[in-house]
């Protein structure tokens, strides 16, 4: 999350609730974020000098708005350059279908129908990231930054597709199964 957090405020400086709305609007499938995790994120990165706050009064309510140091810049820096770890790539609700064959065959049925259904909100809206995207980046050419974030809303989408076809085949044997 720290790492995240860093990359977001070397974007612009933000407030908490801006990140947690920013995680939440386009990194939400690299990382879910409750307010207890980014606050926990912040306390770690300005105890180790990553980052600093300003304190704003807006409409009477003090705001922390948040910028990275150069000390954050250079933790950051560290990390996006070294090489990316494959352990990383974990699933964990996967286990869930290890242990399906303990649930009865109607559930099963209905708890992948629904994941299924699931899925297919989170591909439209990442398809509607990439198509806005698209556009966006022609406009963009020399922006290395947003080449990157929109190529990680095509992953997204590319992998919410596929698990999309892996879950209407499972449910298809399933349903096979039954007959």
């Amino acid at each position: 999350m720290e790492k995240i957090i860093l990359g977001l405020l070397l974007l612009q400086a933000r407030t908490i609730y801006e990140l947690r709305k920013r995680i939440n609007e386009g990194l939400n499938l690299m990382y879910s974020c409750s307010m207890g995790s980014i606050q926990a994120a912040i306390k770690k990165l300005l105890k180790g000098g990553c980052i600093v706050f300003d304190e704003r009064i807006e409409n009477g309510k003090v705001k922390k708005l948040y910028s990275i140091t150069l000390e954050g810049k250079r933790q950051f820096d560290l990390w996006v350059k070294s090489s990316i770890d494959i352990g990383t790539a974990k699933n964990p609700e996967l286990s869930k279908i290890y242990f399906m064959g303990f649930a009865d065959k109607e559930t099963r049925i209905k708890l992948i129908e629904k994941h299924i259904d699931d899925l297919k909100i989170v591909y439209s809206d990442l398809e509607k990231i990439c198509s806005e995207g698209d556009v966006l980046s022609k406009d963009m050419q020399e922006n290395e930054i947003f080449y990157f974030q929109l190529q990680t809303a095509i992953y997204g989408r590319d992998l919410m597709q596929f698990n999309i076809e892996w879950y209407k085949k499972l449910l298809k044997n399933i349903k096979e199964q039954i007959k």
